[in-house]
């Protein structure tokens, strides 16, 4: 049998689940108990004829079935996150491969042909260096 305390944490889910199963206990019949155990399965046998074995085992279903909710949503939760880390962690790992993949045919093509890397660099500041100048000068001519 549940501990009075599991019972007394899942009182109104308790009193609900009671209800549904035994349409004869009423909300008053739940003041009346005023939360105590024994009195609910008292009550019970009384008003329904149903043994005092098989109240508690529907008391303990009862409670015992919201436990097993929480841990199975628990569970699915962990379950997702550990999925959603495989794949974020699967993702990080092929970006960072192409990225290696890209260093090392730009060290090849260093390497193959130093020379031309030095020009192309030096075509590259160039170019840049005559947009930033065509650039600031546009920024000049709008200030005045």
């Amino acid at each position: 049998m549940s501990t009075t305390t599991e019972l007394k944490s899942k009182w109104d889910e308790l009193k609900a689940q009671v209800c549904e199963r035994w349409a004869e206990i009423t909300e008053s019949d739940f003041a009346e108990v005023q939360g105590k155990t024994d009195r609910l399965i008292r009550l019970i046998e009384e008003k329904t004829g149903t043994t005092r074995r098989v109240i508690e085992e529907f008391l303990d279903n009862t409670v015992k079935g919201g436990e097993s909710v929480v841990h199975s949503a628990t569970d699915k939760v962990r379950d997702y996150a550990n999925k959603a880390t495989n794949i974020a962690r699967g993702t990080y790992e092929e970006f960072n491969t192409q990225v290696e993949a890209g260093f090392e045919e730009a060290r090849a093509a260093l390497r193959s042909s130093p020379g031309m890397s030095v020009v192309v660099a030096f075509g590259a500041g160039v170019v840049a260096g005559a947009l930033l100048s065509v650039l600031l000068r546009a920024d000049r001519g709008t200030r005045n």
